[in-house]
């Protein structure tokens, strides 16, 4: 009898403790991120999804020349008046949210921003989509005898809010697409003070380290945001362009038809078409420290 219960027993703790060896196995399987569904938190002039690890500075310098209208007689842009700077630091302070500055040398512009991850994709889609918000806000910094007679501090206020989803679809290929608000406190006339616009970007790896990538950003023409007639309403932003990348540095070369760096100037101020001569060479440097 006793040699019965005495098995019993040890069948029963034996199968308990499979159970729990099991229930501590599956606890260990993580789905984790994908590894680097873009290489920045920058695709040319606009945010991706990515967020780099907590206590990360980015350093970024964004520099836009002249159009290619004139050929070689100002070297396609590059000796053109009229280029367009903007350095920009951010910080990551917890996880997947980030903060940061920038100050663009077009109206001597400071921009404030932040971005959260709220969902990153997972390598085996137990979340199949990353999903990020971001925005900003800008202070014109031109001296106050630019503005109107009627000046107030609030007037050299805009900003730019925008949802951002992406997705990594293989090692090569990384979308995105995304919905954005722009408002300025103040326009010329002939402008809007609200804009809705749509995105969308992406990046095909051709190499280990080499990228193809592009974006489009398409502002919205809805009557019902501003009640002025005869307005034009902004152009598409179209670029492409090549990226190198490595573990701490990501180099973007493209060209573009908006001569504006940050978002709401891109989608409220840009009226050049989509044309070959409206076109101007730019380049995003990134790079990164861990603290």
């Amino acid at each position: 009898m006793r040699k019965n219960i005495f098995t019993l027993s040890f069948l029963l703790v034996f199968a308990f403790g499979s159970v729990l060896a099991q229930e501590t196995e599956t606890e260990k399987v993580i789905d984790k991120p994908v590894r680097s569904p873009f290489e920045s938190g920058y695709l040319i002039d606009n945010q991706t999804t990515v967020i780099q690890p907590v206590n990360t500075l980015e350093f970024a310098i964004q520099h836009k020349f002249g159009t290619v209208e004139n050929g070689h007689s100002d070297l396609w842009g590059l000796y053109a008046s009229g280029a367009n700077i903007r350095l920009g630091l951010s910080y990551v302070v917890a996880n997947n949210v980030q903060v940061g500055i920038g100050v663009s040398k077009r109206n001597m512009t400071t921009d404030f921003n932040a971005k959260w991850t709220i969902l990153e994709q997972t390598r085996n889609n137990t979340v199949p989509l990353a999903l990020a918000l971001y925005g900003n806000i800008a202070i014109d910094g031109r001296d106050k005898d630019q503005f109107h007679e009627d000046f107030k501090s609030s007037n050299r206020l805009s900003s730019f809010a925008q949802v951002i989803v992406g997705r990594k679809f293989s090692d090569a290929i990384s979308l995105q697409t995304g919905v954005s608000f722009s408002h300025y406190n103040l326009i010329d006339m002939g402008n809007y003070h609200d804009k809705f616009a749509l995105h969308f970007n992406g990046r095909f790896k051709v190499s280990p380290q080499g990228s193809i990538i592009f974006n489009f950003d398409a502002p919205l023409d809805l009557d019902y945001l501003d009640s002025a007639e005869n307005y034009d309403n902004p152009k598409p932003n179209l670029s492409f362009g090549y990226e190198i990348s490595t573990s701490t540095h990501a180099f973007q070369i493209y060209m573009g038809n908006s001569s504006g760096l940050i978002q709401q100037d891109i989608i409220v101020n840009n009226h050049s078409k989509i044309d070959m001569d409206n076109f101007m060479i730019g380049f995003t440097i990134t790079r990164l420290w861990n603290f």
